[in-house]
């Protein structure tokens, strides 16, 4: 198995995956996993001893992950597995939630920040609601790239008319969402067919692989692109780097750039007062830097003695955010409990955290239909949204089509501290 290291490739690709029940999305992990030589031999070693005790003869790759539900049925809460494995050409990590229909909250946790979505669809079946809803919350959450594998064709008899309308339906549906045309793969998870290595079985089929796909997906790069984005996680004084005497202190502001990048000597602002200052020194624990890229933690020190402090958003002064004590935003309410108008919440939108409540409940989104339903009394579990929210202070936020780091926030019960929906700012 080749060796993981999140912090060393310019490469990494996050993706999620969902499918409905049965669809074969953990025996696609698995067969990931598998093919791609990156399941420990530990793992490997059990499963041939499960195999061996059933008759079965050949593994069975959906345990990879299906050991999950055993947990889940005995009371213990996972809504996210992160699974990491790597190729000679990328690394990368799978978000597996489930997909399930009252699961939507846990495809919104692991597609927050994934690259790709690969969404499962059954050759035999074709498109269903839970196919449409996964589509849909791939494109509101912004995943830039969506492929669609069309599973079990195995079942379908390697047919391309099988693939064909299940892709035709897909694509018709992106068209109407206004989406980006999703990539697709004809496949086989349980035999392997076209996931690691090309299908003799549909040689209708002339496109790549699975893994060949998402090893040529961008990832990551278009951070870099955007405008400086660096939320202040943590304050510190630390003895000033020349040695000055009588115990000299500066300050260093902690936290990691969302995206955009910034070198020594650049003008900055701080939101949300408006302070504006220049870059005097970058740092990492391996030493000073002279520029510093999106993903990149580190500590920053500026040039003038301002107020800046945990909740602060740093960013470049010729392109700065919103701010703003008024949100308008999609969102998905995430708690068991509905919403009740009377409780208190809070908006946490990077590292700052105020006082809000709910001015209006514009509609409530049918995600089958797409229709809206104006004015909703209240929100239920996995409810998606679009909302007014006022807030207590003023905080700086971006669209989050323009940038998820500071376009997305979390809304929490102010009594009990729990996380009870997540939201999107509307552009």
């Amino acid at each position: 198995m080749a060796p993981f290291d999140n912090g060393a490739a310019a490469g990494l690709l996050r993706f999620t995956t969902a499918g409905s029940v049965d669809d074969g999305k953990s025996s696609l992990i698995g067969r990931l996993l598998y093919d791609s030589n990156a399941v420990p031999t530990d793992q490997l070693a059990a499963l041939e001893r499960h195999a061996a005790r059933h008759g079965t003869g050949d593994i069975d790759l959906s345990l990879l992950t299906d050991g999950l539900t055993a947990e889940r049925e005995q009371g213990i809460t996972i809504d996210v597995a992160y699974r990491y494995f790597a190729t000679a050409r990328r690394k990368f990590i799978i978000a597996d939630a489930p997909g399930h229909e009252q699961y939507t909250r846990n495809m919104v946790t692991g597609a927050s920040t994934a690259d790709a979505a690969v969404i499962l669809v059954d050759a035999r079946k074709g498109m269903t609601v839970q196919t449409r809803r996964h589509i849909y919350l791939s494109h509101l959450l912004g995943i830039p790239e969506i492929v669609i594998a069309v599973n079990k064709m195995d079942l379908a008899g390697f047919e391309h008319a099988a693939f064909e309308r299940a892709a035709r339906a897909a694509a018709e549906f992106a068209v109407e969402l206004e989406a980006e045309r999703p990539h697709f793969v004809p496949l086989s998870a349980k035999l392997g067919d076209n996931v690691v290595s090309p299908s003799a079985r549909m040689p209708w089929y002339r496109g790549p692989t699975l893994l060949a796909l998402l090893e040529s997906l961008p990832a990551g790069r278009a951070a870099e692109a955007r405008p400086l984005r660096f939320p202040v996680q943590l304050v510190r004084r630390v003895p000033a780097a020349d040695g000055s005497p009588n115990g000299q202190q500066v300050r260093q502001y902690l936290g990691r750039v969302e995206s955009g990048r910034l070198s020594v000597g650049d003008e900055i602002a701080v939101l949300p007062s408006g302070a504006l200052t220049r870059v005097r020194a970058l740092s990492t624990l391996e030493g000073p830097l002279e520029t510093a890229a999106a993903r990149r933690s580190i500590a920053l020190e500026v040039a003038d003695e301002i107020d800046i402090a945990r909740g602060d958003l740093i960013v470049a002064r010729a392109a700065p955010a919103r701010v703003t004590d008024r949100l308008q935003a999609t969102l998905c309410w995430f708690a068991d409990e509905p919403y009740d108008p009377r409780a208190r919440y809070l908006v946490k939108c990077g590292t700052r955290t105020v006082a809000a409540r709910f001015a209006e409940l514009v509609h409530r989104l049918d995600v089958a239909t797409l229709l809206a339903e104006p004015n909703p009394d209240s929100l239920a579990r996995n409810d998606i949204a679009r909302v007014r929210l006022s807030l207590a202070s003023p905080i700086a936020v971006d669209a989050y089509g323009a940038d998820r780091a500071t376009g997305a926030f979390i809304v929490i019960d102010a009594e009990t501290n729990a996380t009870v929906a997540a939201g999107m700012v509307d552009g």
